[in-house]
């Protein structure tokens, strides 16, 4: 029995730690060439040739359920490979189940937070797949979708491939595809400098003048 999930970026699915639905919508299971396949009833539309419907029950049903994921380069530091509910999964595109990678995008991320999900990251910061994830290391990402798709159909893992269009985001500047990405970060309080920031900028000769009292001074009282 398989979970029937879509994706626009393969690439990511190296990261996998979970898979979303939502929790009112119905879903339904089905069996079709020997095999069975979980997908939301109002998209099963995508299923290609003919099918025997076994049973529907909502989202919330699966909610825990466990499932053996594509891949498993790295071992997770906490509970990994089960079913969430999220709220933001639709039934107006792809399958109704939402695979979730946490490093790579902002719903993915605020689910994890929610389920306590570990976050693999499987890309370096210039876009390549990492060493740990041996049969892709180094590959640029959008490199990295077709040997995925290509990997995913020799191990019969794959129902369907196809090109869609759909928007995601690019730099303004360069017009170079972004990635959502999470990394750690440190943020500095500098609310508690206030004061000796204040009685700095009234040491400091400002050219032109006004800057002191004017843009930089406003700024480091709000700081």
């Amino acid at each position: 029995t398989y979970f029937l999930v879509w994706t626009t970026t393969p690439w990511t699915l190296l990261s996998n730690v979970a898979l979303a639905v939502h929790p009112d919508l119905e879903y339904i299971l089905v069996e079709q060439k020997g095999a069975k396949y979980i997908l939301a009833k109002p998209l099963q539309m995508l299923l290609e040739g003919s099918y025997k419907v076994l049973e529907t029950f909502k989202g919330r049903e699966l909610e825990g359920k466990e499932y053996e994921p594509l891949y498993s380069y790295v071992k997770p530091d906490r509970k990994a490979w089960y079913v969430v509910l999220g709220d933001f999964v639709t039934e107006t595109e792809g399958t109704g189940v939402v695979h979730i990678a946490p490093a790579f995008g902002p719903e993915d991320f605020e689910v994890a937070k929610k389920y306590k999900l570990p976050v693999i990251q499987l890309v370096d910061d210039t876009g390549h797949v990492k060493d740990e994830a041996e049969s892709f290391k180094g590959l640029y990402i959008k490199e990295a979708d077709e040997k995925i798709i290509e990997n995913l159909r020799s191990r019969g893992l794959l129902y369907k491939a196809g090109t869609v269009v759909h928007p995601y985001p690019h730099c303004w500047r360069c017009d170079t595809p972004l990635l959502y990405y999470a990394i750690d970060t440190w943020y500095i309080k500098m609310s508690v400098l206030r004061e000796e920031l204040l009685e700095n900028n009234e040491k400091i000769n400002w050219y032109p003048s006004y800057f002191k009292k004017g843009r930089f001074g406003k700024f480091i009282e709000e700081a």
